[in-house]
């Protein structure tokens, strides 16, 4: 019985139970539409600001998967720079961010140009910028850059040094060339394949490359920038708007142990069935559009908010305050979520305790916030948000 699913005489002729997926197909597409309109409906500004966040995010969460902790502000610049946008935050360049940017808006940008062997090389090439020809990987083992895997057999490993569990464990170095040139001619052959739906076709790309481990370190990362190559492939827009990568990232333990349990699998009568993968993909895919979807919700109700009071908020210690707390409540991590009381308020803008009563009055008084049940020293504040149509 073979160990790993590339072991079967089948392989890589996946199957899959079309029927069972239908259902998470269709709220994905649904998904996609309402990202794609909410983007398309907002200011072009705000639609640049949404790209270079969801590919900002991509790519320091693809590196957070790795354990690996990215310059966020350097990586921002550099995709800043290649959008062609004003970046307030500007950060010095670094090869590796240069490198990441370039990766990333080769992926989502140059979407007719055919897959080739050197442009996976030339990926990997940029993932390690700034180092030279080779540097010294996990245990010791010496990284080709920009070149496939040395001939040391690979394998994911956990555990003691002596009685190592093996998680998994890739193809033979010998004839890999010939995998990657079977896989990159079904990438590009598979994309005008209508009987193939375009979103488990990057399921299945990203499995299939991840699976040949080609590389001797960055499989992951490189794997996850080809799927979203496919994303975009077929989407053409919403990509843009998105990050999958922090969607795995949300699930890393699920991610690995479905990618796992999937090479590992060997249910007859189907060894190859790959439904449960395609099923967990679909779901993170889904997971990941809602939640761009509910961040570009906010990020326009936040810009409503200072469209209406722009003009009557003039302390720049409120501008602070309103700023912390329209923030704070979008993402529930600023403090604030529940409202902030007037001794919050006094330490955030740094004023006085008759100051901020005075502010407080002041920013109900014009709408900004609402008072929260309560009284005395419990009483706290919060956002009054305009609704969609009140500007």
């Amino acid at each position: 019985m073979p160990r790993w699913i590339w072991q079967y005489p089948d392989w890589p002729h996946f199957t899959w139970q079309a029927e069972a997926l239908a259902p998470l197909l269709r709220q994905v597409t649904l998904a996609q539409g309402a990202l794609l309109g909410r983007a398309l409906g907002s200011e072009p500004e705000l639609r640049a600001e949404f790209t270079l966040d969801a590919l900002l995010q991509n790519i320091i969460d693809s590196s957070a998967i790795e354990g690996e902790t990215l310059n966020v502000g350097s990586v921002r610049s550099s995709i800043a720079r290649r959008l062609g946008l004003a970046d307030s935050d500007s950060a010095p360049a670094e090869p590796r961010a240069e490198g990441l940017a370039q990766i990333m808006l080769d992926a989502t940008t140059n979407l007719d140009a055919p897959l080739t062997e050197s442009r996976l090389l030339q990926w990997h090439a940029w993932l390690f910028a700034g180092e030279e020809g080779s540097l010294e990987g996990f245990l010791g083992r010496r990284i080709r850059i920009g070149d496939w895997r040395g001939a040391d057999v690979m394998q994911v490993v956990s555990g003691r040094i002596d009685r190592p569990t093996v998680h998994f464990e890739a193809p033979p170095r010998e004839g890999l060339e010939a995998r990657v040139a079977g896989f990159v001619a079904w990438f590009n052959a598979s994309q005008a394949d209508i009987t193939l739906d375009p979103l488990l076709r990057a399921a299945l790309a990203h499995f299939w490359f991840v699976t040949l481990h080609p590389f001797d370190d960055g499989n992951g990362r490189i794997t996850r920038a080809l799927t979203d190559l496919a994303l975009a492939q077929s989407e053409r827009q919403s990509i843009r708007f998105y990050a999958m990568s922090a969607a795995i990232l949300a699930d890393r333990k699920g991610y690995y142990a479905q990618l796992e349990t999937a090479q590992k699998m060997h249910a007859a009568p189907a060894p190859l069935d790959l439904t449960p993968w395609l099923h967990w993909f679909l779901a993170t895919l889904l997971h990941a559009i809602e939640s761009a979807s509910a961040q570009i919700d906010r990020v326009l109700a936040k810009s409503r908010f200072w469209h209406r009071h722009r003009e009557q908020v003039a302390s720049p210690e409120q501008v602070k305050v309103l700023n912390r707390l329209l923030d704070g409540d979008q993402r529930g991590r600023g403090g604030f979520e529940h409202g902030i009381s007037a001794a919050q308020y006094q330490a955030v803008a740094k004023v006085s305790k008759a100051t901020a009563t005075r502010h407080l009055a002041d920013l109900v008084a014009k709408g900004c916030l609402q008072k929260l049940p309560g009284g005395g020293r419990s009483t706290r504040y919060q956002i009054r948000w305009p609704a969609a149509g009140d500007v």
